[in-house]
């Protein structure tokens, strides 16, 4: 389209120009930027056409991307030095203390093994982190599915970088017309317990789903539009988003009801569980910067702790996205209580009540955040030594109230 130019990345002056852009927008002190589709920065110098799939097949009649293959336009050599170019530039005003800037980069449809090469090398850093968008894929969802992205991602992330989880994004269909309503609030549970950043697509907090594909007038794929619709703020002309006569995407039909004025006034919805997820993860450093050991999965259910040295208890997880189960989590942690208390739950009215470990029951879309005090950390154990994960070692240091490094 020609609003959105090809730039020539391979001309130097092109580069200069965009490092001043960067500089630009740095010294009005934004916090970092977000580079979309880097792997598409550089095209072969040659300027070939792509070699079709099918070579048989007419060329005139080729008009899906799926149709070509496409080494001559992704991931071209000098590609990744362009991108380590963007981080030197920040880390030129990052000097000040409290002013570090932050750098994402996304690289859609990659496999694992090449979107965790933007982390970059030992010694040469590219971004603070790749956007993790493998959970925005699942268009059914399993406790093992869920399992598959979460080790996938760890085991491929260099040593010593941050991981980061997205459940929705402007790519993909939305959370509840991919998986259906039922999977919201144990999709965001699952967000904020992992460790790393979580990540929120607008609307993905009070469960927001696509408009349908009518009369939208576009030459852009429809397809990708979906998930664009106006935030529903309000029951307002424009959902409360926009004081104009009309906006550029319809807002949904169901707006009227699926807003946040709405959710706010409603003890038990994914808004209010939402918000009380986030706030347990900025408060509990279990969540935001311990270990994660996997207990046991199948095709319904996923279980996990969250654990920190230094700190004499653990979050246990416990999602169930399959039909509703019965869970021994006796049989899974020795020396367990017959008893613990539920710290978090997709259903409010357990919040802060006792659960028997020995037979927890859950409905399909349900999980739980238990705690449990304890010494005997998981990932102190033979047993569990190939099962957990860390991002950054730390260990907390409740007489002096700090993290520390060397433990």
């Amino acid at each position: 389209m020609k609003e959105q130019p090809d730039l020539n990345f391979h001309n130097p002056d092109v580069q200069e120009e965009i490092k001043e852009i960067l500089q630009f927008w740095l010294t009005k002190g934004v916090d970092g930027f977000s580079f979309d589709a880097v792997k598409f920065l550089l095209e072969a110098k040659h300027l070939r056409d792509e070699i079709q799939v099918n070579k048989t097949q007419i060329p005139d009649t080729v008009t899906q991307y799926s149709e070509l293959y496409h080494d001559f336009t992704t991931t071209q050599v000098g590609m990744h030095d362009i991108v380590r170019s963007f981080r030197q530039t920040m880390d030129q005003y990052s000097t000040e203390p409290g002013r570090y800037r932050f750098m994402g980069t996304e690289a859609y449809a990659e496999t694992i093994d090449r979107t965790v090469m933007y982390y970059g090398l030992p010694f040469i850093q590219e971004a603070d982190f790749p956007f993790n968008n493998y959970l925005t894929m699942l268009d059914t969802v399993s406790g093992n599915s869920v399992y598959e992205v979460i080790t996938s991602w760890m085991e491929n992330m260099p040593e010593g970088k941050w991981p980061n989880w997205m459940i929705g994004g402007p790519d993909s269909s939305r959370l509840t017309s991919r998986l259906g309503n039922e999977y919201v609030n144990v999709m965001n549970m699952l967000l904020f317990t992992l460790p790393g950043t979580p990540i929120t697509y607008y609307g993905e907090e009070i469960g927001m789903g696509n408009i349908v594909a009518i009369n939208l007038n576009e030459s852009y794929d429809t397809n990708t539009l979906l998930s664009k619709s106006p935030m529903q703020w309000d029951n307002s002309s424009n959902a409360g988003f926009s004081e104009a006569s009309h906006t550029w995407l319809p807002t949904n039909s169901d707006y009227h009801t699926v807003n946040v004025d709405v959710q706010k006034t409603q003890p038990r919805s994914a808004l209010k569980l939402y918000q009380d997820l986030s706030l347990l993860h900025a408060n509990e450093l279990l969540l935001n910067r311990g270990w994660f050991c996997h207990l046991r999965n199948d095709s319904h259910y996923v279980v996990y702790t969250r654990e920190l040295d230094g700190i004499d208890r653990i979050f246990i997880v416990v999602l169930n996205f399959g039909e509703s189960t019965l869970l021994n989590l006796q049989n899974m942690i020795s020396g367990l209580p017959a008893t613990v208390r539920i710290r978090l739950s997709t259903n409010s009215a357990n919040k802060g009540s006792e659960v028997d470990t020995s037979g927890i029951f859950l409905d399909k879309g349900e999980g739980l955040i238990l705690e449990h005090n304890t010494k005997n950390l998981l990932h102190r154990q033979t047993a569990f030594r190939d099962r957990c994960f860390v991002s950054n070692r730390a260990c907390y240091s409740s007489v002096l109230n700090i993290l520390y490094t060397s433990c």
